[in-house]
């Protein structure tokens, strides 16, 4: 695992959520934009709230276009054997921002996770701990190892892993913790970075939502033994499809590279232990080319989302039942790959979560419910009744997995809590967020009329 003596230690002031959510930021006005919830809601007949428009993702112009017609025209780095001028440029560029030593670019974020537990020779009998609160990819790579996928619960105000869920699940079969930074905030890094250290665990990061979020000032990416980001087309970061890996670690970096390109492990390692085994999981230089492209506007449209989710706090402060998703006080930035806040139907007559964004989405504004219950999902529950987890784990063992892998928390927070906007929401202007706000208080102050209307 990581040398935690790299870890910046410098005093944090001040709650990270007058960072991230504004919650603790004293308002500055007494809500000028209140004019339209005195109307019909839209889902009544009125007229919607919402009348604006976000980007288009991705943001692109002449640089993406010129990337991809220089890569073209060189003829070189099409299907990249194991290096190429626009994926090395990248690797670099990317480990210089994030403050890390290594970065291998692959061709998805899955890929990505599963790369890395293929250096660390994961497979049947093992078992890897991961939270329920995230995209299946997390649980997919685990299952493509053949190895047992632990499924723990989440804190309820933030939506990350419950760190001391996950350290009770730990057995002596136990080969790996797969921590998710959902949504682009950071999970409880010294929490989780202590359980792996007490137990003698590798940390891997799943920050593939998380490119430039940041704890106690230094990047994700730099906390576990490795870390997975993704560059699918709704992420901050994009070129379609595409992924990479940061280490600070060599030989986990030579394992991974190895790897990648179909088991050539360079020297010996000892995460591989004599394995040889492997896949192509390049990336092209298509792909990165268009990174080194959106390069040139991260930063600025990082900022830009910081600044939104901070404002948009501010006038969330103002709508009981509503708030944002907690962050950590070692939480210095968050991406904000997801706007994620919590929905308290108490405020709103009772109104379901589903009725609520029914509603909000009547008034024109996009949203979404947040990922499921993984762990009542037919995809997870057949694993159960997989011929080859039942020869290697057997019927009794598998059962008594689905009774270990039950999120009761999650339960509640995915039926009737969790609310999302995307971060394309963020990159909006002020205007476009005080008419988000404007229209749930339409819907909070028309809350029992809509909770019994037949529409």
């Amino acid at each position: 695992m990581k040398d935690k003596k790299g870890i910046s230690r410098r005093h944090f002031l001040g709650s990270a959520s007058v960072l991230g959510t504004g919650m603790l930021l004293k308002p500055r006005f007494t809500w000028a934009v209140n004019r339209g919830a005195d109307t019909k809601p839209a889902l009544l007949g009125g007229e919607k709230t919402f009348s604006g428009s976000f980007p288009r993702w991705p943001i692109i112009d002449a640089t993406e276009e010129n990337a991809l017609r220089g890569v073209l025209e060189s003829r070189q780095g099409w299907g990249r054997r194991m290096r190429n001028n626009e994926a090395d440029k990248f690797e670099t560029r990317y480990a210089e921002l994030l403050g890390v030593k290594h970065c291998l670019t692959v061709n998805s974020g899955t890929s990505a996770l599963f790369t890395m537990l293929g250096a660390l020779n994961i497979g049947p009998g093992d078992e890897v701990i991961l939270p329920v609160y995230t995209f299946i990819a997390t649980y997919n790579v685990v299952a493509m190892h053949h190895a047992l996928p632990i499924i723990v619960d989440i804190d309820p105000e933030s939506f990350q892993v419950d760190p001391s869920k996950m350290e009770a699940a730990i057995t002596p079969n136990t080969k790996a913790l797969l921590p998710v930074h959902i949504g682009g905030s950071p999970f409880d890094v010294d929490a989780v970075l202590a359980i792996g250290e007490k137990h003698d665990l590798p940390v891997i990061e799943d920050a593939c939502q998380a490119p430039l979020a940041s704890w106690k000032g230094q990047k994700v990416g730099n906390f576990g033994l490795g870390a997975a980001f993704s560059f699918q087309e709704s992420k901050n970061l994009t070129c379609g499809q595409g992924g990479g890996i940061t280490t600070n670690d060599d030989r986990f970096m030579n394992a991974c590279v190895g790897f990648h390109h179909q088991g050539s492990v360079q020297e010996e390692s000892p995460f591989a232990q004599g394995a040889a085994r492997g896949g192509n999981f390049r990336m092209t230089a298509f792909q990165a080319s268009i990174l080194n492209a959106q390069m040139t506007r991260l930063e600025q449209q990082a900022k830009t989302r910081s600044e939104n989710a901070a404002y948009l706090g501010e006038l969330f402060s103002q709508i009981p039942g509503i708030a944002p998703a907690k962050l950590y006080p070692g939480t210095t930035n968050s991406a904000y790959h997801l706007y994620m806040f919590r929905f308290d139907s108490n405020h709103f007559a009772g109104m379901s979560k589903a009725r609520f964004i029914e509603a909000l989405r009547a008034e024109g504004v996009s949203c979404h419910p947040g990922y499921g219950e993984m762990d009542k999902s037919p995809l997870v529950a057949s694993l159960a009744k997989n011929r080859h987890y039942l020869q290697v784990y057997g019927e009794k063992a598998m059962n008594e997995w689905l009774e270990r892998i039950q999120c009761p928390v999650n339960e509640k927070v995915s039926r009737d809590v969790a609310v999302w906007f995307t971060q394309t929401t963020l990159l909006g202007t002020r205007t476009d967020l005080e008419q988000i706000a404007e229209a749930i208080r339409k819907i909070q102050k028309y809350a029992k009329e809509i909770r019994d209307a037949t529409v």
